[in-house]
């Protein structure tokens, strides 16, 4: 039994004439008379009563009629959840992010893909940067947010591209000297008690601090330690030292702390987008469209990385 046999059943019952029901389905009277006697010793029972007034379903009929016509939706449906699912409209999207990232770019990039992606389960959690590429690694995770290039065992497996920057900045109470300052110096920086992130939790920013330093009289081996930028900015405003991140955390509206830009300016090592190559997941692909129209700086440094990686190029070579 087929899908047209069903149709047929259909426009049969709704035309009550073999030859009017042919012409709606566009073929012969013969055809259609042959398939449903067929149809009708294939479930075993009389579907159609044959009158001078036209062709009527029988109780059987009625009843078969009535699962053909579900039978029809579920395969119509099911037609649309195949071409949804290719699309990257619906699925499952496991994201790892380093808190500082929802501040930028996170919102814009979320915010549109959730827009236009409604029907997608974001599992989204926050974690330090060496634990996200662990995760993805593992394959507990579909997309990194770090600022650590990924490295181990498997590295080599992902594509990694720069997919924000940030420069550092510092952050003091308004009851600081440095209060109303536009800017700090490193030299002054060094005479400062500190607030930074964990030096093992984000090792990569960690090195970029203690390289602004001299190791004689480095800040960061008494530094306060904080899990997060919004930590970081409020141990600023509680008086108990100078809080550093990036430029992003300025984002974290209070009006007791003020923020000041680190003289030389200092760029911080950039926020990075990590996924495996060789995933070929439409809602990773759509994610990754979101990420392209989003910022369009990532747009073709991540078409170069993909062109280039000895996976993505094997994928296409397979088809």
């Amino acid at each position: 039994m087929e899908a047209r046999h069903l149709r047929y059943a259909l426009a049969l019952a709704e035309h009550q004439h073999f030859g009017r029901a042919a012409a709606s389905l566009g073929i012969a009277q013969p055809p259609l008379s042959t398939q449903i006697a067929a149809l009708e010793r294939e479930v075993g029972e009389r579907l159609f009563d044959r009158t001078p007034r036209g062709v009527f379903p029988t109780a059987a009929g009625a009843a078969f009629l009535a699962g053909a016509r579900r039978a029809l939706d579920e395969m119509a449906g099911a037609v649309v959840d195949a071409g949804r699912a290719a699309r990257g409209e619906t699925g499952r999207l496991r994201l790892g992010f380093i808190g500082s990232a929802l501040l930028a770019p996170l919102p814009a990039v979320l915010g549109r893909f959730r827009r236009t992606h409604p029907d997608v389960r974001l599992a989204v959690q926050e974690m330090e940067s060496p634990a996200g590429t662990a995760a993805l690694l593992a394959g507990e995770l579909d997309v990194a947010v770090g600022r650590a290039t990924p490295r181990g065992v498997g590295a080599e497996s992902l594509v990694t591209v720069p997919f924000w920057t940030n420069h550092l900045v510092a952050v003091v109470s308004t009851a600081h000297p440095h209060a109303g300052r536009s800017t700090i110096g490193v030299d002054q920086l060094a005479r400062e008690d500190l607030v930074i992130t964990p030096p093992d939790k984000e090792p990569a920013v960690s090195a970029m601090l203690r390289a602004l330093f001299a190791p004689e009289r480095c800040p960061l081996d008494g530094a306060t330690v904080a899990r997060d930028v919004h930590t970081i900015v409020g141990l600023a405003a509680c008086g108990v030292g100078v809080g550093l991140g990036p430029d992003s955390m300025r984002r974290v509206a209070r009006n007791d702390v003020w923020f000041c830009d680190v003289t030389p300016r200092v760029r911080l090592p950039d926020l990075l987008l990590s996924f495996r190559a060789a995933d070929r997941s439409p809602v990773l692909a759509a994610f990754l469209d979101t990420v392209r129209r989003t910022c369009p700086d990532v747009e073709s440094r991540l078409d170069r990385l993909l062109a280039a990686h000895p996976d993505t190029a094997a994928r296409r070579a397979a088809g």
